[in-house]
């Protein structure tokens, strides 16, 4: 009898503590900007988040609010944006470059669609959460290296481990395309000599190899994929996916030449799903792009012209070119220290303002577009009734890097926290010189 009513007892601090969880788990946003994700802004808005959901949006004199029920936070003259949306990353893959035990974005050999990147994620990585204070709360990260690096997840920026913190895993293989180098190619010009020869042609060589290396690959995974009784091979398993469409491939490359011969290599081998990545000279061959209704992640926007005769502001005019053409296309932060400057996207979609699209649309480059690319559109990338509420409070223009300012996230219908690693310092040593 005494256990009956502990457990009575019991299951109803239980039931209780639920239901106050409920009755904070409700919050109700008025008054501020919100920039829909999709083109639309509302000015004076209402959103009101149930659980992990939008479960109401609108101008505040049509959606009828009981503020006594949740918490309700007036954000007049502030901002509501979308989360932002990092693809093509190796935030949580690699800590320190200098340090090799902090290092698990690539593994030997170069033919590895069978490698996942989801299980080696690190939920207790400190530049993580100063990218997530920037308004980026999911990221794909990818594997590098090889011809073929492995397969990439989609990751929430907050989570107790990789599995929690899963938001969409294994959305895609990648592989990087063989292409031959320009001696004119990044800005730097170059005077012809036999050695330049005999260079060129081994890398001709290399290519060719690494070609028939791939064509070989495909091949055997078509025939394994017609076998009924056979031994598991990883390598030709992980394929099987591309043929049916349950997986994306991500064709890493730049120039003119293999973006075409990459897309005419993928539709011979009857791949359904295509995204070109990188694709830097993606703004020469945009009738083929968009004929073959190929999506792309362009690489980042603050970098140089890929050759000396190219104007100076090529990759900052590109974005304009590409939605002129009906391309689907988003912005990635690869490059030089990618996961430290990744927190910088906003400002990427910022400089596509500054040449030729509006803010609405920069906007889009770093959320819908990219939760399209993704295929997680259904769930998330925008502010509308019925998706998760991943969004952030700013007092200012998100794509401006003067007077953007993070206030308050929620990723999946939860408050995030803003602290981290660069916050506590800047406590610390403001406390210590009384800086106000």
């Amino acid at each position: 009898m005494l256990k009956l009513i502990f457990f009575i007892t019991f299951s109803y601090s239980i039931f209780s503590q639920e239901k106050i969880i409920e009755d904070t788990d409700r919050y109700i946003l008025v008054g501020g900007f919100a920039h829909i994700g999709n083109g639309e802004v509302i000015e004076n808005s209402t959103i009101i988040i149930e659980g992990e959901k939008i479960v109401a949006i609108g101008p505040s004199d049509l959606v009828i609010v009981n503020k006594e029920r949740g918490k309700t936070y007036d954000l007049s003259g502030k901002h509501i944006y979308p989360s932002f949306i990092l693809p093509n990353t190796t935030l949580g893959l690699v800590e320190i470059d200098a340090v090799r035990a902090t290092r698990d974005e690539r593994e030997t050999g170069d033919l590895n669609p069978n490698v996942r990147s989801q299980i080696a994620y690190n939920t207790e990585s400190i530049v993580s959460s100063t990218v997530r204070t920037n308004g980026i709360l999911i990221v794909q990260i990818t594997p590098r290296g090889g011809l073929i690096s492995g397969t990439s997840s989609l990751m929430k920026l907050d989570g107790w481990n990789w599995e929690d913190a899963t938001y969409l895993k294994d959305d895609g293989i990648h592989l990087n395309w063989p292409e031959l180098h320009d001696f004119h190619y990044h800005g730097h010009s170059h005077v012809f000599t036999a050695s330049d020869n005999s260079v060129e042609n081994e890398e001709k060589e290399d290519v060719l190899k690494s070609l028939s290396i791939l064509s070989s690959l495909f091949n055997e995974a078509k025939k394994y994929s017609k076998i009924k009784n056979k031994h598991i091979d990883l390598r030709l398993q992980s394929l099987q996916d591309l043929f049916n469409g349950n997986k994306t491939l991500y064709i890493h490359v730049n120039g003119a030449n293999g973006i075409k011969e990459s897309v005419l290599f993928a539709k011979k081998n009857n791949v359904k799903k295509i995204v070109l990545v990188g694709a830097s000279e993606s703004w020469r061959v945009t009738d083929f792009i968009s004929s073959n209704n190929i999506p792309v992640i362009l690489g980042r926007l603050h970098s140089l012209p890929n050759y000396t005769e190219d104007d100076i502001d090529q990759p900052y005019k590109t974005p304009k070119i590409l939605q002129e053409s009906g391309i689907l296309f988003c912005l990635d932060y690869s490059g030089d220290m990618p996961r430290m400057g990744s927190r910088n996207l906003p400002f990427l979609a910022g400089t596509a303002a500054a040449y030729g699209l509006n803010k609405e649309e920069a906007l889009q480059l770093i959320t819908l577009n990219t939760a399209k690319i993704l295929g997680i559109d259904n769930r998330t990338g925008s502010l509308e009734t019925g998706k998760e509420a991943n969004l952030f409070i700013s007092t200012g223009d998100a794509l401006d890097m003067i007077s953007h300012n993070v206030e308050m996230l929620f990723l999946m219908g939860k408050k995030v926290s803003l602290d981290n690693h660069q916050t506590k310092l800047y406590k610390k040593f403001s406390d210590k010189f009384d800086i106000k």
